[in-house]
Formats: structure tokens, sequence, C-alpha cells
């Protein structure tokens, strides 16, 4: 029996294939008027946002930093700034972002981007077993396993969340 080829085919999709990681991918119909694409995501999926992550862009200091958050909560981006050794951290400009990562707001990936950025994952997703993030395009969400999504992003973990 032939394998099926993943619907898609993202850059992130592509970085996690590489390395031969162990992940799930999680097709579902994006609704355009959705006010979330998190929570969208982790209702089409039935996950707990909680386990859902959004992956947001800002600036620490002018340098363009990954910040992976639940998508039950917000950044702070005071704490970003304190994980990166920064002073300063404010959101990027949604263009800027797009350009950078090579996806599209609501879409981008911590995987797999044009241009691999300085990356902090939260500390509460080592709380779980696996967590979703995207995968590179709206109504596509991967799972993996925290760890492996750390590695992959060479990613610093630190408590840049809150509820």
């Amino acid at each position: 029996m032939a394998k099926k080829k993943a619907p898609a085919g993202t850059p992130a999709i592509a970085a996690l294939t590489s390395a031969r990681a162990e992940f799930t991918l999680h097709a579902y119909e994006h609704d355009p008027a959705h006010p979330s694409y998190g929570e969208e995501a982790a209702q089409a999926m039935g996950v707990s946002p909680d386990r859902v992550f959004k992956t947001l862009v800002a600036e620490v200091d002018g340098v363009l930093t990954v910040a992976v958050v639940p998508v039950s909560g917000s950044l702070d981006l005071k704490a970003l700034a304190t994980a990166v050794s920064g002073k300063r951290a404010a959101m990027a400009d949604p263009a800027l972002a797009e350009r950078t990562t090579g996806y599209v707001r609501g879409g981008i990936s911590p995987l797999g981007q044009r241009k691999r950025l300085r990356t902090v994952v939260d500390e509460s997703a080592g709380a779980h077993a696996t967590i979703c993030v995207s995968a590179g395009r709206r109504g596509l969400e991967v799972e993996l396993p925290p760890a492996t999504l750390t590695t992959l992003t060479d990613a610093t973990v630190a408590p840049i969340a809150r509820a």
C-alpha cells in the first residue's frame, strides 16, 4: 500500500519529515469569520485550548523573536524579553512577520520558517505529552511532543505566557 502524501506540503511538514520526527497532522475546514485562529483549531480538533499553541512574532530589542504560547493565554512581552536577555519587546509588524517566516498570519508555524528565528516556548508545554502548533497554513495543525518542537527549533523554554 502506497504511503499517502501529507496534505498541502508546507515547509513545516517538510522540516518534520526531514528530521524523521513523529507527528500527527490535523486538517480542518478553516472559517475566515472565526475570531480566533487558535480557538478555532482547538474546537475543530476537540482538543483543550491549553494544548494548542499559537506562534507569535515579536521584536526584542529590534530582533525578531518567535513566541509559542497556549491559545488559552496571552504573551507576556516583558517575560519574553527577559527569556532572551533583552530589555524591551513589542509585537512585530504583521507584514514583516509574514515576509520573514514565509507564512501568513493565522498559519505561522514555529517550524520550517524561511529565516530561522530565535524561538521561546512557554514552559506550560512541558505539562502535556503532545501539543499542537500550526503546520504552516490555516486549517492545518501538527501534533507533536513538546521536546520535539524545542529540539527542532532550538528553542528556549521559559514562562512567557499569562492566563
